[in-house]
């Protein structure tokens, strides 16, 4: 899933991937914006993993995203 730094993007979307394992959209949404603050205003790829109704979350950057963030560059 694609998202922008801090926002987890629609809870309809999350909806329909997260429903039907039992989780909260907006419980999972708020995680996102929880592990995504690092990345000030940059579009990356977040990878969720469910097992046991947890769901973990990790940030799959781009090589853009990772070059943006090793210069220091202001969000575009």
């Amino acid at each position: 899933m694609r998202c922008t730094r801090g926002e987890a993007g629609a809870p309809s979307a999350l909806a329909t991937k997260t429903g039907p394992l039992g989780l909260s959209p907006k419980k999972v949404g708020d995680n996102i914006a929880k592990v995504t603050g690092d990345w000030k205003g940059l579009r990356i790829t977040v990878k969720l993993t469910i097992h046991n109704r947890q769901a973990a979350i990790e940030v799959v950057p781009s090589a853009s995203a990772l070059i943006i963030k090793a210069l220091k560059e202001p969000p575009p």
